[in-house]
């Protein structure tokens, strides 16, 4: 009778060591690899729809910051409590100038095929930024006036505020699913 018992209790107690092995790397994955997040909002269509679920990596930031044109996480500037996705127009160094609706990125015209064709990029304020080192300019896709609080509205945004560079949409499961 007691061999049965140590059989049932050492089951037990390599059941417990799975699953708080499991718990560890789940939370080390979250913490250091990839989050999931999802777009509440439309300030990214059309590259983003609302109710898109993405992976956000955050590996890539140990090693450099994003790039222009990376689709990143960020902490809201304006609300603590909410986070942003927004593309990388310009770097530290940079200047970005709206004129006439379009996107200038240090003198040259941005290419952007990401927006839907005839978009007016609005200014709110400003119209030139020079990035400071160590920021971003961030803009939301979509350009309708209204759509998008961006760097138009709270300025450049420091690098430790972006929690991820997404790169991958795994909902829903039609067309838009995969490499962003």
């Amino acid at each position: 009778m007691d061999n049965n018992n140590d059989k049932k209790g050492k089951e037990i107690r390599e059941w417990i060591k799975s699953f708080a092995v499991a718990i560890i790397i789940a939370i080390f994955i979250k913490t250091f690899i990839f989050n999931s997040t999802y777009v509440l909002g439309n300030s990214m269509y059309p590259t983003l729809h609302e109710r898109d679920r993405l992976f956000a990596f955050k590996f890539p930031l140990y090693f450099s910051g994003p790039d222009r044109g990376d689709i990143v996480v960020l902490e809201a500037p304006d609300n603590e409590d909410k986070d942003y996705i927004k593309r990388v127009i310009g770097i530290g160094g940079d200047l970005v100038q709206i004129i006439d609706g379009q996107v200038y990125l240090n003198g040259q015209l941005l290419e952007e095929d990401y927006i839907e064709e005839g978009s007016y990029t609005e200014i709110y304020s400003e119209d030139t930024w020079l990035v400071p080192e160590g920021e971003v300019f961030l803009l939301g896709d979509n350009r309708r006036e209204g759509a998008s609080k961006d760097s138009r509205y709270f300025g450049c945004v420091p690098l430790e505020s972006i929690k991820g560079i997404t790169g991958f949409r795994y909902f829903p499961l039609d067309k838009r699913f995969g490499k962003i």
